[in-house]
């Protein structure tokens, strides 16, 4: 039941910016740019969110974290859509979260406008000194969403986060 408080899109929003990103805990989902849409009609809300990718293994997490942050609040009738086109792009992630992605030792990707090629040419600074002194160690990390690098200056590994 819904209280007698009026829920409104600001509200649904900023409960959404507490749902964390469950592979990177320091980000939300709105700071990651996965969550897309609000839209409230009395006590109905409807959420759209965007995978990372497709396939993302995160999102039925991510889902049930809605629902219930979203029914803590008092809404009921709650409906999550997932929108696939347009695609996530890196470039949605938020320049907050990609301040907490470095302090967190995860190289955030460039913000490349659709240039991902160039993006992916460019020198990686290493989260841990600043050193662009970096190499590409493996394109595959531990999510299809990062690689590993290797900074030449601190000589420590790092993941990077990959423009997509």
């Amino acid at each position: 039941m819904v209280s007698d408080a009026v829920i409104t899109a600001e509200r649904v929003w900023q409960v959404l910016n507490t749902i964390n990103d469950p592979e990177i805990p320091v980000v939300s989902l709105v700071e990651m740019g996965i969550a897309r849409e609000v839209q409230v009609d009395g006590a109905r809300v409807v959420v759209t969110i965007t995978p990372t990718f497709a396939g993302c293994p995160a999102m039925p997490y991510l889902r049930e974290q809605i629902v219930e942050q979203l029914r803590s609040i008092g809404l009921e009738q709650i409906e999550i859509r997932t929108a696939l086109n347009p695609p996530w792009t890196s470039d949605w992630i938020s320049d907050e979260a990609r301040s907490k992605l470095r302090q967190f030792g995860l190289a955030p990707p460039p913000r490349h406008t659709g240039q991902i090629e160039i993006a992916l040419l460019e020198a990686v600074t290493c989260p841990h000194c600043g050193s662009k002194d970096t190499v590409l160690d493996n394109a595959f990390g531990p999510t299809l969403c990062q690689a590993l690098h290797y900074c030449r200056a601190c000589r420590q590994s790092f993941q990077r986060f990959k423009p997509l």
